[in-house]
């Protein structure tokens, strides 16, 4: 029976390599790093983690993990409510509920399973959820999970908001969600804008943060302090597998009474392992660093500065934005891919980004900084795209 699909796949890999939007898997032979060292042991400087914060591979998180392990033990082999939940657990969800400003917060293995987990309790066929057009996979699947009728507003657009609002008004309940930085593009949603507008229509706020929690804010709590909403914002959800420390695991932060119903019924929580012993133990050594200083997510700020305006005097078109994540838009997929490729042989170690990560015609390198980059690295990196950029007729001027 396999021997149709078998046919039938080779037929469309072959489809996604003539199209360039293969996507090849590079293999790095080194921790996580602002340097890393690839297959064939060049050393190259890493421009495309989410290790926003430098702490990947930071010695006192990766001793707290051990000790954590040694304390705790390697797994539970068991589910929260079964015999899963030990007092780290707990304590990481009091830490996490501080630092965003939340009531309480529950633990999962990925923030893609708290996304997962957070619609089709809370929401039934009599209610609504409003999402923006370019919110993560996570929360579009999880969408699909849950009754509720789905109203989609154009990206960035609140006056279609209002009107998607409007629409829904009839409904028991309306859940608003957005991603709090949009991870292709860097943007930041305008959430004071979301809030009101919820508030006029009685509805509910959820953000995604991932890409925020730790260094956006002035205190890096994330979009909500960034946009000057703390305590206007229902639900978060976020994830430890990107400036916390880079390694796994989620959670979803909000109301006591939510997060105490989704204990009882999401099913990834009821139904999916404890976050291991190590991961807990890691997290919360990054926290407790966060919380008594910002040097790190200062130092980030101004390495992306530095990038984007670097990049900006050499010609390459980027989005425009103050976020870590720098989008260089190449639009054509084969050059994105292209110029990945020739990067890596200047040092700069980058991915190209095509369809369905990206839409077509939207092709483009997704550059990320990191507060581990020093200032000379950065500005090899600005070097280097200029170079191949000019290369392959990327800069326009």
């Amino acid at each position: 029976m396999y021997g149709a699909m078998r046919d039938e796949l080779k037929a469309k890999l072959a489809q996604i390599r003539a199209d360039g939007l293969y996507k090849n898997e590079r293999v790095i032979t080194t921790p996580q790093g602002a340097l890393i060292s690839v297959k064939d042991g060049k050393e190259v400087i890493n421009f495309c983690a989410n290790n926003y914060l430098g702490l990947a591979n930071d010695p006192s998180i990766r001793e707290a993990a051990k000790k954590g392990m040694d304390q705790w033990g390697y797994g539970l082999s068991s589910v929260r409510f079964i015999c899963g939940t030990q007092a780290p657990h707990k304590q990481l969800e009091k830490a996490v509920s501080e630092f965003l400003g939340m009531e309480d917060t529950i633990l999962f293995g990925s923030c893609f399973d708290a996304n997962g987990a957070v619609f089709e309790p809370l929401l039934d066929q009599d209610c609504a959820i409003v999402t923006d057009s370019l919110n993560h996979a996570s929360i579009i699947d999880g969408i699909r999970l849950c009754k509720a009728e789905r109203f989609i507003w154009e990206h960035n657009d609140y006056k279609d908001l209002d009107e998607k609002l409007k629409a829904a008004s009839s409904k028991k309940m309306t859940l608003v969600v957005t991603d709090g930085v949009f991870s292709m593009d860097g943007d930041i949603a305008d959430l004071k804008t979301v809030c009101d507008l919820a508030e006029k229509h009685k509805a509910m706020v959820m953000v995604d943060d991932s890409h925020a929690t730790g260094f956006v804010g002035k205190t890096g709590r994330g979009t909500h302090e960034h946009n000057g909403v703390m305590g206007r914002v229902d639900i978060i959800t976020t994830t430890f597998g990107k400036a916390l420390g880079g390694a796994s695991g989620g959670c979803i932060s909000g109301k006591a009474e939510v997060v105490e119903y989704l204990r009882q019924k999401a099913r990834p929580y009821l139904f999916s392992n404890t976050l291991m012993p190590s991961i807990v133990a890691g997290t919360l050594r990054t926290l407790e660093m966060l919380s008594a200083s910002t040097a790190l997510r200062d130092r980030l700020e101004s390495n992306t500065r530095r990038f984007r305006e670097g990049m900006a005097r050499a010609g390459l078109e980027i989005r425009p934005g103050t976020h870590p994540i720098t989008p260089v838009m190449l639009w054509d997929e084969k050059l994105a891919h292209a110029m990945a490729d020739r990067l890596l042989e200047e040092g700069i170690y980058v991915i190209g980004f095509s369809f369905p990560v990206v839409p077509r015609g939207k092709a483009r390198i997704r550059v990320q900084i990191s507060a581990a980059h020093t200032e000379a690295q950065i500005d090899q990196a600005i070097a280097a795209f200029a170079k191949v950029g000019a290369e392959l007729g990327a800069i326009k001027k």
